[in-house]
């Protein structure tokens, strides 16, 4: 068996999150691609690395104890690997617990909220028939404003979102971040965040990440079948 992780990905915000990591880490890979658009999440050997039929997930044949493991969820994908590798999770227990709440800041926060501000301002007007709701644009698109202007804050007084260092919780925001204008943002008040997106959008591993199977990402509001797929899917 190979040593090389396995990652189940698609070049989706979440998806990026940790190929920018593997790539950042130097840890050799081998690509899965699971195509969203057409249900491949939900087939029964991918469920059974992640239940949850979300991507991405890992096999890292060389786990804890030397053993296999699976992963699902991208922000335990990121704090795994950064314990496994000693990288990108601070030097002290403080700052370890910085970069805990600032990832956990964008798993309930900023992921949850970007994400429903793009189905109501991009997919849902262009479902068929179509969804065109102010009140949840309105509500979406404001409630993104606000966490950025919290990160902007933050940013104020640090280099990066967890303290002065490069971290887990930068690789995590920057996918979501550096969408803001599907978002509908607004960021000449946010000159911090800015600078951020710039920083941290210039470094190798970030654009590796970013470009990983970046032919395969499409304008969802022109797929009928793959809206259905993703937005009809009930429990």
């Amino acid at each position: 068996m190979s040593d090389q992780i396995e990652l189940y990905y698609w070049p989706t915000p979440n998806g990026w999150k940790i190929s920018i990591a593997l790539e950042e880490m130097n840890l050799p890979y081998t690509l899965h691609l699971v195509n969203i658009g057409t249900g491949e999440q939900f087939e029964p050997d991918f469920l059974k690395i992640a239940p949850n039929n979300r991507m991405p997930a890992i096999i890292d044949p060389k786990g804890p104890d030397d053993a296999p493991i699976s992963i699902f969820e991208s922000g335990a994908i990121l704090q795994y690997l950064a314990r496994k590798t000693g990288q990108f999770y601070g030097e002290t227990e403080r700052d370890r617990v910085a970069v805990d709440q600032w990832l956990m800041w964008q798993m309930g926060g900023v992921g949850p909220m970007a994400g429903q501000a793009h189905h109501f301002l991009k997919y849902a007007p262009a479902m068929d028939p179509p969804n065109d709701l102010p009140y949840a644009q309105d509500r979406y698109r404001n409630e993104v404003s606000r966490l950025y202007r919290v990160l902007d804050t933050q940013l104020a007084k640090h280099e990066y979102a967890a303290g002065d260092f490069y971290s887990i919780a930068d690789m995590a925001i920057w996918p979501w971040a550096s969408l803001w204008k599907g978002q509908e943002q607004d960021l000449e008040n946010k000159p911090h965040l800015v600078r951020w997106l710039d920083q941290v959008g210039a470094r190798e591993g970030v654009q590796k990440g970013r470009d990983l199977a970046a032919d395969k990402r499409a304008r969802l509001q022109d797929q009928k079948d793959a809206q259905k797929v993703l937005f009809g899917q009930k429990g």
